[in-house]
């Protein structure tokens, strides 16, 4: 039986989601001759590790107990009762009790550094312990969309690191476009949906719905952001678009990327409250858009949310797509990428499916802990 330790940063949705999976899926891994020995559990402010990082592991009565405590946002881990012989760390004391596990067994038994956190802060600690022979395994894309000094130091040890869940959660997008990279078949433009919510913001256009019914009927169904500005301004889809850009070497960071706003300035989250969005200023935006998606559909095109990657320009926003192409028959909060390349020239590969959803996205996350366990001692 192969034990593959990890430490996991961020207990929101998809990190949650995740302790589940590990749990639930002991009996399969055992099959497998593989058991996912948790040393660590981290959020914003604390950490949670055993008496032994060397032979222990948290329990999984443990992990639902995480689980529990965490579905209210209120709570630290540190305020997690019945911890027997594991040991809390607060503040700064957890960041170096972090880095001590890493150290400890990075070389020696090998360690998975799982940040499924949406943090920045987590980028120094991935970028030190990567030099301590550790394995990194991301949703978060936010060490990913940094400087490029940081980028740079993250994927210096490519085999050490998986990011599948960074875009399309679930989805194979980064697998397949590393595969065809490496086959040397050149990638000459990418084209992608993918936003669950913005996917189904424009389906819901494309059915004559208008733009503030359609996103508050989302934010209803838990599909957006708790402010929906945070989806329609784009910036989710940039980090994708910056991910895929640069595991195709360009050198480029956010500020390169023209990226279109669904909403103007002046409704920013700094002069609206969300109420006050949702209310007076959402309906301002519906005939400009319905106007687009009138004018689109006259000549058989429909409107999609979409990044587009080539050798000139990386660019973010509404484009009209052909009805018939698949871009255009996407329907829902399905994501979906084309990608062209000399083998895949008129007809494009293309990938599909659920890109949201924290089951999905654990799931991704889970599938690239596995698949480093051959890098574990």
């Amino acid at each position: 039986m192969k034990a593959i330790p990890l430490l996991l940063m961020g207990c929101g949705g998809v990190g949650r989601q995740l302790l589940r999976h590990i749990a639930s899926c002991r009996s399969l891994h055992a099959k497998q001759g593989i058991h996912l020995r948790v040393v660590g559990i981290a959020d914003s402010r604390s950490l949670v590790v055993p008496s032994n990082v060397s032979t222990g592991e948290l329990s999984d009565e443990l992990l639902s107990e995480v689980c529990r405590l965490k579905s209210d946002s209120g709570f630290s881990l540190s305020d997690l009762p019945g911890l027997g012989e594991s040991r809390a760390y607060l503040g700064a004391e957890s960041t170096s009790k972090m880095m001590e596990i890493a150290a400890l067994l990075g070389k020696s038994t090998g360690l998975v550094v799982v940040d499924c956190s949406a943090s920045s802060e987590t980028v120094n600690i991935l970028t030190q312990v990567v030099d301590l022979g550790c394995c990194i395994v991301l949703a978060n894309k936010k060490p990913l969309t940094s400087s490029l000094e940081s980028y740079d130091k993250l994927m210096s040890f490519p085999r050490r690191i998986r990011h599948e869940s960074t875009v399309g959660a679930g989805l194979p997008v980064i697998v397949s476009l590393n595969r065809v990279i490496s086959s040397g078949d050149p990638v000459n433009h990418i084209t992608g949906s993918l936003s669950g919510t913005l996917g189904y913001v424009m389906s819901g256009i494309e059915d004559g719905k208008p733009l503030s019914e359609v996103v508050k009927a989302a934010k209803s169904l838990g599909y957006t952001e708790p402010d929906p500005r945070d989806d329609l301004s784009g910036m989710d889809v940039a980090r994708k678009a910056l991910i895929l850009a640069r595991l195709l070497g360009r050198r480029i960071t956010m500020d390169s990327i023209e990226v279109e706003s669904l909403y103007p300035p002046e409704m920013g989250p700094d002069v609206m409250s969300v109420e006050e969005f949702l209310s007076k200023g959402i309906v301002l935006l519906d005939k400009k858009i319905q106007e687009r998606a009138a004018s689109a559909s006259t000549f058989a095109m429909v409107l999609r949310y979409v990044c587009v990657i080539d050798q000139n320009k990386c660019k973010v926003g509404i484009r009209e797509v052909p009805k018939s192409s698949p871009l255009g028959r996407l329907r829902g909060s399905d994501n979906l990428v084309e990608i062209y390349t000399r083998c895949y020239n008129t007809e494009p590969l293309v990938i599909q499916g659920a890109g949201a959803g924290n089951d999905t996205t654990a799931a991704g996350v889970l599938a690239d802990i596995l698949d480093v366990q051959d890098l574990i001692p």
